[in-house]
């Protein structure tokens, strides 16, 4: 059994950024030339990408969460932007990606929302999945879009089904693509196993949403059908509190004793699973934690943990 560690978006150890970011506001102060400076953002997270996947690659990290805001202002409605006009980019990573047998996923951000009441942005989040798909196939890659289920609505069964009727407004391809997380404060994991009976999705555990929000479960009932919506390998997110007054935040690290006791956890299923650090530390805290954890006594082959 291997557990691969990974981590999300930033890497500590180069100044890089693949998400760096030019507002609407800006660009329009820009006037003729902000497509110029759109375009200059672009290949600069293009390149600083290429450059943190190399890092990944040196530093046996084989997981990693691409950042959702490579192309700035993909999804505004004043903004024309040829996705095609950068396949070269796009090819380049898929390359690396592909050749070095990388596993990346991505996360949307928070005001994407499936689930909403609002129409306005329903059609948004139809649109930006279809974005990412399009990303996803100029880089050749087989890749998932994470989501949370979104807001509570008028009720959380109504959000629920909300969620269930809006997914099935998405092309095979895209539903095909997504991932369902539990959260720290209204759909619990087993709202996310009764969404996934519904419409055949698969889900990522997030262990410290659970925590917060338990739903009145003993999750060791539950994580053999949480794996079991992969027809791969499974993926995890796996964080620790900030401290007991905020609970619900990252800490910069991971406790260690809380990842054995969940590593105790999973070995029993004896089967290989992808775990997302979402540490604020990064790729420090994955490091940090395979020294801690070899020092523990378990073997560890660069930041995979064999068991």
């Amino acid at each position: 059994m291997k557990v691969r560690l990974g981590y999300a978006c930033i890497t500590n150890a180069l100044d890089e950024s693949s998400s760096s970011l030019l507002t609407y506001t800006h660009f329009k102060k820009l006037g003729s030339s902000g497509y110029d400076k759109l375009n200059e953002v672009i290949i600069s997270n293009f390149n600083s990408l290429e450059n943190i996947l190399k890092y990944n690659i040196s530093n046996d990290i084989k997981f990693y969460r691409l950042s959702s805001n490579i192309i700035p202002l993909i999804s505004h409605p004043n903004v024309d932007i040829d996705l095609t006009k950068y396949k070269d980019y796009f090819k380049r990573i898929g390359d690396i990606i592909n050749k070095n047998k990388l596993r990346v996923d991505m996360h949307v951000d928070p005001y994407y929302v499936l689930n909403s009441v609002n129409e306005d942005v329903v059609k948004s989040t139809i649109n930006i999945c279809k974005i990412y798909h399009n990303m996803f196939k100029l880089m050749n890659i087989k890749s998932n879009l994470i989501f949370h289920i979104g807001g509570k609505t008028i009720s959380k069964e109504e959000g629920i089904k909300r969620f269930i009727n809006n997914f099935k407004l998405l092309d095979k391809e895209i539903q095909d693509m997504i991932l369902i997380e539990n959260d720290d404060k209204i759909y619990d994991i087993i709202d996310c196993i009764n969404i996934s009976k519904s419409i055949n999705c698969k889900i990522v555990l997030d262990y410290h949403h659970y925590m917060c929000n338990k739903g009145g479960v003993d999750i060791k009932d539950y994580l053999e059908y949480i794996f079991n919506t992969f027809e791969g390998i499974p993926k995890v997110h796996f964080s620790s509190p900030k401290s007991r007054k905020e609970y619900r935040a990252h800490h910069d690290y991971i406790n260690i004793k809380e990842f054995t006791k969940f590593l105790d956890m999973i070995k029993v299923y004896n089967r290989d699973i992808d775990i997302m650090i979402e540490a604020k530390m990064k790729d420090d805290a994955v490091f940090r934690l395979i020294r801690q954890l070899k020092y523990l006594g378990y073997k560890v082959e660069g930041t995979t943990i064999i068991m």
